[in-house]
C-alpha cells in the first residue's frame, strides 16, 4: 500500500466516508479583494473579534511552516493539545474495537481521551530506568491496535528517549505513533520532526504552552502527512481556534530570541536547584530530565507535598504512577521562587 492507501486503512471508515460541515468562507476563493461578508450571520460592528476566525487558520499555518520547516498541509492546530490528542482519537480509533498503547509512566491524558472514547489501552511500562521496552511494545500490538503514545520528554519522568527506539517502533508498529514533544523547546536537539519525511505513520505533537509561555492561549500543533491532517480537519469544530489565540501566537513567532533567552535560564535554574536539593537528607535520588521540570525520590512524599503546601508551594505528587512511589514533579520557576522551593525544603523536619 501507499501512504495514502496506509493512513485511509488506519481511519474510522464513518471518518472517511464522513462529509464535513463546511462555511461558506471555506467555499469561495478570496482573490485579494476586499469582500462584502453576508454569509455567516455575524454582527457587522467591527469591533476586531465581530467576524469569525479563519476555520482553517491560514496565515498561522503558513507562519509556523516556514519555522518548523514544513508545508502547511502538515500542520493541524488545536485548541491546546488536549484537543489535538481527543481529535486523533476521534479519527483513527473505533470505540469498542481498536486500542491504544500507553507506557506508564506517562502523561494521563491520553488514558482520560481514550476513556472517553471508549477505547482500550495497553499499558507496556518504561523500565525500571524509564527506558522504552521496544520489544515489549511491538510484542504487545495486534491487529487492532491504532497508536501509541510516546511523550519525549516524557511526562513526569523528564527523560528524553533514544531516536534509535523511537525508530525501531516507526518500524515495527503496525498504527500510528503519536510522539509528544511539548516540552521540546528544552532538548532541541531530541526532536524528531526531521523524521516526518521518512514515516507517515508519524505524528509529533508540540506546544505553545510550555517553553513559549503561552499555556493560556491554548495552541497545540500536529505535524503529519497531509493526508491524516485532512482525516483531523473532518472532525474539528469549524472555529476550533479564535482570533485572539491565532493573532497572539503569530506575535510570539516573531519574538523567538526572548524565548530562547528564557529557556536558557529556565534550564541554569533547573541545574542550579538540582545542585541544592542534592545536599538535603529527605531528598534520595534526582533522576535525569531534560524539560523544565524534574522527579525527585523522597522518603516520603505525602508527607513532602502537605509540607510544601503548608508554606505555600505547590508542586506535583505522581507517586500513584508506575514505578514512581515517594516521587515529588518539580517545576522550575523564576530566581526567587526557587529560592523559596530551597529554603522551605531546608526547613523541614528530617
Amino acid at each position: 500500500m501507499n501512504s495514502k492507501e496506509r493512513i485511509l486503512h488506519w481511519a474510522r471508515p464513518e471518518i472517511v466516508a464522513l462529509k464535513p460541515y463546511q462555511s461558506a468562507r471555506q467555499e469561495f476563493v478570496n482573490d485579494g479583494r476586499e469582500m462584502i461578508l453576508l454569509d455567516a450571520n455575524e454582527n457587522p460592528f467591527n469591533s476586531e473579534v465581530n467576524r469569525y476566525p479563519d476555520p482553517l487558520q491560514g496565515k498561522l499555518k503558513k507562519r509556523l511552516a516556514e519555522a518548523k520547516g514544513l508545508e502547511s498541509d502538515q500542520i493541524y492546530l488545536g485548541n491546546g493539545s488536549d484537543e489535538v490528542l481527543n481529535q486523533l482519537m476521534i479519527a483513527f480509533c473505533q470505540p469498542a474495537k481498536d486500542k491504544a498503547l500507553l507506557l506508564p509512566p506517562t502523561f494521563g491524558m491520553y488514558q482520560v481521551c481514550a476513556d472517553i472514547n471508549g477505547v482500550e489501552t495497553i499499558a507496556v511500562p518504561l523500565t525500571k530506568d524509564f527506558q522504552l521496552d521496544v520489544a515489549g511494545i511491538l510484542k504487545a500490538q495486534d491487529k487492532h491496535t491504532k497508536m501509541i503514545f510516546i511523550p519525549s520528554p516524557n511526562n513526569p519522568t523528564g527523560n528524553c528517549f533514544d531516536r534509535t527506539d523511537i525508530i525501531a517502533i516507526l518500524e515495527g508498529f503496525n498504527g500510528l505513533v503519536v510522539l509528544d514533544e511539548a516540552y521540546v523547546e528544552f532538548a532541541a536537539e531530541f526532536s524528531c520532526i526531521d523524521l516526518l519525511t521518512q514515516y507517515d505513520n508519524l505524528l509529533v505533537v508540540q506546544t505553545f504552552s510550555k517553553a513559549q509561555g503561552m499555556a493560556g492561549v491554548r495552541l497545540g500543533m500536529c505535524f503529519a502527512h497531509p493526508e491524516i491532517i485532512a482525516l483531523m480537519n473532518k472532525v474539528k469544530a469549524p472555529y476550533n481556534l479564535n482570533v485572539l489565540t491565532q493573532e497572539a501566537v503569530l506575535r510570539r513567532l516573531e519574538e523567538q530570541g526572548l524565548v530562547q533567552q528564557q529557556v536558557q535560564q529556565i534550564l541554569t535554574e533547573k541545574q542550579r536547584l538540582i545542585d541544592e536539593l542534592a545536599s538535603i537528607s529527605f531528598i534520595k535520588t534526582i533522576y535525569p530530565s531534560h524539560a523544565n521540570f524534574f522527579l525527585a525520590k523522597v522518603d516520603n512524599s505525602s508527607k513532602r507535598y502537605s509540607e510544601l503546601i503548608e508554606r505555600g508551594i505547590v508542586v506535583r505528587n505522581p507517586s500513584k504512577n508506575h514505578n514512581c512511589a515517594n516521587t515529588l514533579r518539580v517545576t522550575v520557576g523564576t530566581v526567587e521562587e526557587n529560592n523559596a522551593l530551597i529554603s522551605a525544603l531546608r526547613t523541614m523536619d528530617i
